[in-house]
């Protein structure tokens, strides 16, 4: 059998995100191309999550020969990846025993992973400063939890566990070599670097020519719509007021940003009625997208979302 790296070098390969992520933005794609800078200098993604900008970039081959930097708050999440990236064959072994083991009893097996699998394990690997030192084995658990859980959410309960209950899929595909090999191959790039760490510490990277995307939790656009209960902390709207302060300092800077959020009111109020952030050169622009992330099916639907950018429309 091919190794992942030997996969990954096929001229067709296609770059596609590894995980499902809440607010991932494949199905955005079309409308966010319209504003990717025909000309940048470092890349930039302060909420990384399912990397869906990054690898259709990548994938494009725009970002060849730049720094590129992606930074997530979730210490899982880049434990995840830097592990994918530094050993994807180990990873995919493990993926292919708990996938076997799945298909003997499905819902047994997720909880058993869930609840005395990977919990006590992430538990045991974190350090103090809340870095989670991420092995082969507990990468793979967090990609089948993924896989198979509710909506692909990952959500934490007050105690710090993992606790996303069991979807309902026929046939996932937990082993997937080629969407490993690919992610594997993007994130081992000459120039670029994993980062745990706050949305703000783009502050201390980004130079006048770097492209900036931020695709922070959406505010909500009702009191019970609230998408920011599947982070911890929650992005409340004090974290969206010190947000738009990033973008606009990064905009003044001379960076091409590029920000999606939701058309709530409060994002209304921070950049479409803000003479702030047009003195900053941004502009909002309403695009629709279709809300996958509901419990109930006949609310899921097609709205309109903000893209927030001082790019040219391409």
């Amino acid at each position: 059998m091919n190794s992942i790296r030997q996969l990954a070098n096929s001229p067709t390969h296609q770059f596609r995100p590894l995980l499902k992520w809440a607010g991932g933005k494949r199905q955005l794609l079309p409308h966010l191309r319209r504003f990717y800078p025909r000309d940048f200098g470092r890349y930039l993604e302060p909420f990384f999550g399912s990397g869906a900008v990054f690898f259709d970039l990548h994938g494009a081959g725009r970002l060849r020969d730049r720094a590129v930097t992606l930074i997530d708050s979730n210490a899982d999440l880049i434990g995840c990846y830097q592990t994918v990236r530094d050993a994807p064959d180990a990873v995919a072994c493990e993926l292919d025993r708990l996938a076997h083991a799945h298909a003997r009893d499905a819902r047994a097996h997720y909880y058993l992973v869930r609840d005395q699998c990977f919990n006590p394990l992430r538990d045991r690997l974190r350090r103090d400063d809340g870095h989670i030192a991420y092995t082969p084995a507990l990468a793979a658990m967090l990609i089948y939890l993924n896989r198979t859980g509710f909506n692909g959410l990952f959500r934490l309960n007050a105690s710090g566990a993992f606790n996303v209950p069991a979807g309902r899929y026929e046939r996932p595909k937990i082993v997937d070599r080629e969407k490993l090999a690919g992610v594997a191959l993007a994130l081992s790039g000459p120039g670029v670097e994993l980062r745990w760490g706050s949305f703000e510490r783009a502050l201390d990277i980004a130079t006048a020519g770097d492209f900036i995307y931020f695709d922070p939790p959406y505010a909500p656009l009702t009191p019970t719509a609230n998408f920011t209960s599947y982070t911890n902390p929650r992005f409340d709207h004090a974290a969206q007021v010190r947000l738009q302060a990033v973008v606009v300092e990064l905009a003044l800077r001379g960076c091409r940003v590029l920000l999606s959020n939701s058309t709530a009111d409060e994002i209304a109020a921070l950049y479409e009625r803000s003479a702030e952030a047009r003195a900053a050169g941004l502009r909002t622009v309403r695009v629709p997208a279709r809300r996958a992330i509901n419990s109930n099916a006949a609310r899921r639907g097609v709205v309109d979302e903000f893209l927030i950018t001082n790019v040219r429309d391409g």
